[in-house]
């Protein structure tokens, strides 16, 4: 199926539009989607709107969001399954529960037998398929109950590892106890996990830092709206009375 383009303004948000959006830092996904389904509700003068997103980041990660509205949002499925390029930086040398910043460190490592090479080897051991374990900081659901509300409460469940495929694991820069990185992944990739395995592969420890994602198949954080001006964009159009 042929994917849709990036809308443009004039937007028909009820026939449909596909929106590119920068997610900001500490705005859950759903922050930025109610964001703008609000701005459109009072465009339409309607209490409910159908607006959408293809992939949701973290809280403390920044970047693209694929978001879509009306009749488009029945492809969100078809654009959720398409790979993902991020960004970022890994801390070596300690751990924390939910694999970044969102919770402090807990575990401290020595990081004085790492070099540049042995980084470098371990991110290519994890390229190619995988079998990942995702964060028990996570929304995956067990028994009903979204996984980061069971972690919040010190409980730990048993996580089915799940099959991904990394592409690029690469360093732009190492300068320990950080390291700058690219990945290109599929799908249900979890990059808080990518990090944590490089440091248990690496005997020093592991967390994410810092996370953007730049691109969502052919879409590009480039092209993306901030939120603020795409919610004044939406603002400053005639108000349009509802069928």
């Amino acid at each position: 199926m042929e994917l849709p383009e990036v809308s443009s303004p004039p937007f028909d948000f009820k026939e449909g539009a596909l929106l590119l959006v920068n997610k900001p830092l500490d705005w859950t996904s759903f922050d930025v989607v109610n964001k703008i389904r609000f701005s459109i509700r009072r465009l339409y003068g309607q209490k409910k709107f159908k607006v959408g997103h293809a992939g949701t980041l973290d809280p403390k990660a920044t970047g693209l969001l694929v978001i879509c509205t009306g009749k488009w949002t029945k492809r969100l499925e078809q654009l959720q399954g398409l790979p993902k390029t991020y960004t970022g930086t890994i801390k070596l040398g300690a751990t924390t529960p939910s694999y970044d910043l969102e919770t402090e460190e807990t575990e401290i490592f020595s990081i004085d037998h790492l070099d540049e090479a042995s980084v470098r080897a371990g991110l290519e051991k994890l390229t190619g398929d995988l079998k990942q374990v995702p964060p028990m900081f996570s929304a995956i659901k067990v028994d009903g109950q979204p996984l980061y509300k069971k972690a919040r409460k010190g409980k730990v469940v048993e996580i089915k590892p799940r099959p991904v495929h990394i592409a690029e694991f690469s360093a732009s820069r190492i300068a320990l106890p950080e390291v700058d990185f690219k990945v290109d992944c599929s799908k249900g990739t979890y990059i808080r996990s990518l990090a944590y395995d490089l440091g248990k592969i690496l005997n020093s420890g592991g967390y994410l830092t810092a996370l953007c994602r730049e691109t969502i198949g052919p879409f590009r954080l480039e092209d993306a709206w901030e939120v603020a001006d795409l919610v004044k964009h939406i603002n400053a159009l005639e108000r349009i009375n509802p069928a």
